[in-house]
């Protein structure tokens, strides 16, 4: 069994609706942000503190991971938002329009300041244009440990809205973004995960689009509606295709034949040694997915 945290499904939950926060505990979602920004109005923020840490702290949500996303720092809402999410203690804290590394220092310092357990990451939203012009040192404060990022996630809507790129099928406008997050995101070892899919009811489009962003590389897809769940966990995932030739390149560089070689023909393909890494990938990807269960 691997200890791989699979992030191929991550399912924004409103933080004001008590039923699905309640729903969410039986969802096959790898991890829920439970929102307390775009999907809370103004009128209900309060309210929807108190039930997302109520939530948390009660827990029930078995091996899902559990991250808040709290609102800005400098809105009425975020000092308290923080205080609030630190004593709930989610894996995680989701902040929003993260457009540079200095707001992560503030935000390390804020976590210093109010004695935020260690075990609590930091999850860095990248949706203005700003972030992406500064993603490489955005990234790069993950060197620093007291900023705890662990993960960056793409907001395409913001992006969109900011930039007055389309999202069309496809996403030709926003594909150099999505590749620079990602190139940065891997340089520094940070988990980095797609932007939602809009139309709830085009699933296939859904699965479309998380099969590009998989192909991509990127680890997983945020989504907004529960049927969103099946097509992440599926595209997400190595093909038994995939997994079987995986397990073929590991036995035949384990030969005692191919132990000087450095590229062997397998099935009428080459593959050489650099493959060895991602077929070790492939086949813990999947052994992880097998003892979750779905």
């Amino acid at each position: 069994m691997s200890d791989l945290r699979l992030r191929r499904s991550v399912l924004y939950m409103p933080a004001s609706n008590q039923r699905a926060l309640d729903k969410a505990k039986t969802l096959p979602a790898d991890s829920l942000i439970l929102d307390l920004e775009d999907a809370v109005g103004p009128e209900e923020k309060e309210l929807a503190r108190t039930q997302v840490c109520a939530a948390v702290k009660g827990g029930g949500y078995g091996d899902r991971e559990l991250v808040i996303r709290v609102n800005a720092p400098q809105t009425p809402w975020g000092e308290a938002d923080l205080r609030a999410a630190i004593e709930a203690r989610p894996d995680a804290i989701l902040m929003p329009k993260v457009s540079s590394p200095a707001v992560l220092e503030s935000i390390a310092n804020h976590l210093e300041a109010l004695d935020a357990p260690e075990d609590i990451a930091i999850w860095a939203m990248i949706e203005t244009p700003a972030a992406i012009l500064n993603i490489q040192e955005i990234a790069r404060a993950r060197r620093d440990r007291r900023t705890r990022l662990t993960c960056l996630v793409l907001g395409t809507n913001d992006l969109a809205k900011d930039t007055w790129a389309q999202l069309v099928p496809g996403r030709v406008p926003m594909l150099p973004w999505m590749m620079f997050t990602l190139a940065a995101a891997r340089a520094e070892g940070l988990t980095v995960l797609d932007g939602v899919w809009n139309d709830i009811g085009d699933v296939d489009g859904c699965r479309t689009e998380c099969r590009q962003a998989r192909d991509l590389g990127f680890d997983g897809k945020t989504l907004i509606h529960p049927n969103q769940l099946e097509p992440a966990n599926t595209s997400f995932a190595p093909t038994e295709e995939e997994v079987r030739r995986a397990r073929l390149v590991i036995e035949a560089f384990d030969k005692p034949e191919y132990a000087k070689r450095g590229a062997i023909k397998i099935e009428g393909r080459m593959y050489e040694r650099q493959h060895i890494g991602m077929a070790k990938r492939a086949v813990t990807w999947s052994d992880a997915i097998a003892a979750k269960g779905y």
